[in-house]
């Protein structure tokens, strides 16, 4: 549960009839799901405890005994969800500068990078080949999710008012945001960013123009992203513009004078808000094999453009670390955020490399829960005692049921730990178990089990139970952390650093992979 909640504003729900519009009707009934983001950020940003991992200062690595707990003036990496990061910076008293995001497009495709365990050579040959005559379900067990960018079309804008919301609430008076998005859901959250920041806010549409995709046959190709700029307030936003001038031509065929002075020639031009010299392949040189890795070029252009040495940089969907890398090779103190342990290890190698000074924080949100989820549903079925699944008059919603001699048919709910969403047990979903779900049984049941990874206010919860279960069916609320604890552990490695006569080695002393452990049995 969060330790406390942290106000997004004084006045946090003021002005939003457009996102009325988009949800298209707020019913009269107060608990329905579309009403679910309001009542969120009336309630506040949610505040967890959060544990220091370790502090890298250049080639120097602390153990966490060591490690600074003030964060405020430190580049920080944070493995969490965004509002729960946004959360943890308003109540340090951290404002952000400049705001890079590239989040999930709700495209409909589902990005992963394969995570391989660096091995002995001698057993790379015989792995390869076992891995070559395993199963595609089997192999997905070498894989962590990034992300899954499957989102039905209100939810994804729900869950993008929230992160927009929480993330306006740590910038600076100065600071811009640069919202990069593509054609499936531009459009949509356009109207959000007016409707968060205000239309008087809007600075740019920036179209960054590739050559690299498919080929149109019957139809025009799709060749470029929109990356969407705004401010907190147009007369006090910086923006600097030496730093991205671009070469002028300097004369067009046939004409004997230059169109522009030698003066105006050699300080070059500002770009218009059509990118199209920053090409894809650039980024070949510093790529990581993450599949939504932008190029460093298009990521200078934006930090030049839109903030000064010593200003701060942050990324809420850091993902391959690309915005921490460039602003610290710009003099920038950056912040980089994602849930995904990937994108924390990737972003702390990048920045090792290139001797940067950082703290690595995870918050506990629940998030590290997910760092298998595709293993960890397929092992729940047989931690959980008696479960059954597929059985006759239990819906899809319910992930199974029990049956009990004593209690009869026991329906049993698990969050889908695929589909962040569905972390926290709020008022909106049991509104739904006891309305909706409880009454559509098709079996003679007495009691349910609803389980949950974190809950929004544990009392208030069992008291709308009591008040609003119009059935004689007992709900009964668990903890799935107490059963998953067995199936995700965290990663375990102690080691020894030793000098032997001017070479360093590092002795691994324990090391202890649950993922691998499972592989092995």
């Amino acid at each position: 549960m969060p330790i406390k909640y942290i106000p997004y504003y004084p006045n946090t729900v003021e002005g939003q009839a457009i996102l009325d519009n988009i949800t298209r009707t707020r019913r009269l009934l107060s608990y329905r799901e579309n009403d679910k983001v309001f009542e969120k950020i009336k309630r506040g940003m949610p505040f967890y405890e959060v544990e220091t991992v370790e502090l890298v200062k250049t080639s120097e690595v602390l153990k966490t005994s060591e490690v600074s707990e003030t964060p405020k003036n430190q580049n920080l990496i944070i493995r969490g969800e965004c509002v729960s990061a946004c959360a943890y910076l308003k109540d340090k008293g951290i404002k952000v500068d400049l705001v890079y995001i590239d989040p999930p497009f709700a495209s409909g495709a589902d990005y992963a990078k394969k995570v391989y365990i660096r091995r002995n050579p001698k057993l790379a040959e015989k792995i390869k080949k076992a891995e070559q005559e395993m199963e595609l379900e089997e192999l997905r067990a070498f894989e962590e999710k990034m992300y899954g960018d499957i989102w039905k079309k209100e939810d994804y804008l729900n869950w993008m008012y929230e992160n927009l919301q929480a993330i306006k609430s740590i910038m600076s008076e100065t600071a811009s945001i640069y919202v990069h998005l593509d054609w499936h859901i531009g459009h949509y959250v356009k109207i959000l960013l007016d409707e968060v920041f205000g239309e008087d806010n809007f600075r740019n549409e920036i179209i960054w123009h590739y050559d690299i995709g498919g080929r149109g046959n019957n139809e025009f190709a799709q060749k470029h992203d929109t990356i969407f700029c705004y401010s907190i307030d147009t007369y006090k936003v910086f923006f600097g513009s030496d730093n991205i001038r671009i070469p002028y031509k300097t004369q067009t065929e046939g004409r004997k004078k230059p169109l522009i002075s030698e003066e105006k020639l050699e300080k070059g031009k500002i770009p218009t808000n059509v990118w199209n010299d920053i090409p894809v392949n650039l980024m070949m040189s510093d790529r990581v094999d993450y599949s939504t890795q932008k190029p460093n070029k298009l990521l200078k252009r934006i930090i030049y453009a839109s903030s000064k040495e010593e200003m701060l940089v942050a990324d809420f969907f850091g993902g391959s670390g690309v915005t921490a890398k460039v602003a610290n090779d710009l003099g920038r103190k950056f912040i980089h955020v994602d849930v995904g342990v990937n994108s924390i290890q990737t972003t702390r190698d990048r920045l090792i490399e290139a001797g940067a000074a950082f703290q690595i924080m995870e918050i506990k949100d629940g998030v590290s829960l997910f760092r298998n989820p595709v293993q960890t549903m397929e092992k729940l079925a047989k931690l959980i005692p008696g479960l059954q699944q597929n059985l006759a008059g239990i819906s899809k919603f319910w992930f199974g049921a029990i049956q009990n001699s004593k209690e009869g048919i026991i329906p049993v709910y698990v969050p889908n730990l695929e589909d962040h969403t569905t972390k926290v047990l709020d008022i909106p979903f049991i509104n739904k178990i006891i309305n909706q779900e409880l009454q559509n049984l098709e079996v003679d049941a007495k009691k349910v089990i609803v389980y949950y990874i974190d809950v929004d206010d544990f009392k208030q919860i069992e008291k709308f139970i009591r008040e609003n279960n119009l059935t004689e069916i007992n709900v009964e609320l668990k903890d799935l952390k107490n059963l998953l604890h067995e199936v995700v552990v965290d990663d375990i490695i102690e080691h020894e650093l030793s000098d032997k006569n001017g070479i360093f080695e590092i002795e691994i002393t324990k090391f202890i992979s649950d993922r691998l452990m499972q592989k092995i049995a």
